[in-house]
């Protein structure tokens, strides 16, 4: 029997004023990335900017996807299924040790000057959004890439997206929760998003 255990990923480009400049290095669709517990993405997390209008105070957050910053969003969301308990606690208690300690972390922002130059800047106190994410799949022993945190990108998220995850929908992420009103009767991981899709527009 599988497990009822699901994580999410929601892959971004907001085209804000930062993303446009790491798309420009990077030539990735999505240059953001979060990880929620539910497919309405109510439980959101990542590292990003705190305030909408300032890029540079940054940290840990937990998200709101009707923010400001996502309302021109284009998206791709993704579903890890069949996660045991074990490891789904664990991600749980990571990232719940991050909500109680908030205001010791910060943007890491030096460690996107690492990347560009293939340096390993490692700060206890300080992320990115995709080194977040995937130091949360390391702690809880089922890493997915086979790199540092400190090198992972969102680029690496939509390479490897096939082959980790299923993907649910791509598209403008303010369209997002009414897809899912559209499709909430029809098993998502039985018919695939096309035949999601064909089947939504039939209805």
């Amino acid at each position: 029997m599988k497990n009822k255990n699901q994580i999410y990923i929601l892959l971004t480009d907001t085209g804000t004023v930062l993303n446009r400049l790491i798309k420009m290095y990077t030539k990735d669709p999505y240059n953001h990335v979060s990880i929620a517990f539910d497919k309405e993405l109510n439980e959101l997390y990542s590292f990003g900017r705190k305030k909408h209008y300032n890029p540079i105070i940054g940290g840990f957050v937990k998200e709101n996807i009707d923010n400001v910053i996502f309302s021109n969003a284009k998206c791709a969301v993704y579903c890890l299924e069949d996660i045991d308990d074990i490891t789904y606690l664990r991600i749980r208690e990571y990232i719940k040790l991050f909500e109680l300690n908030r205001d010791t972390y910060r943007y890491n922002f030096l460690g996107l000057f690492g990347i560009m130059l293939n340096i390993h800047i490692q700060r206890c106190d300080a992320f990115f959004c995709s080194q977040f994410v995937a130091s949360v799949f390391e702690y809880s022993g089922r890493p997915i890439f086979d790199k540092p945190c400190v090198f992972v990108t969102p680029g690496d998220f939509v390479t490897n997206a096939n082959r980790l995850f299923a993907r649910i929908y791509s598209g403008n992420l303010n369209e997002y929760r009414s897809f899912l009103k559209q499709s909430k009767d029809i098993p998502l991981g039985l018919y695939g998003e096309e035949s999601i899709r064909r089947t939504v527009k039939q209805a």
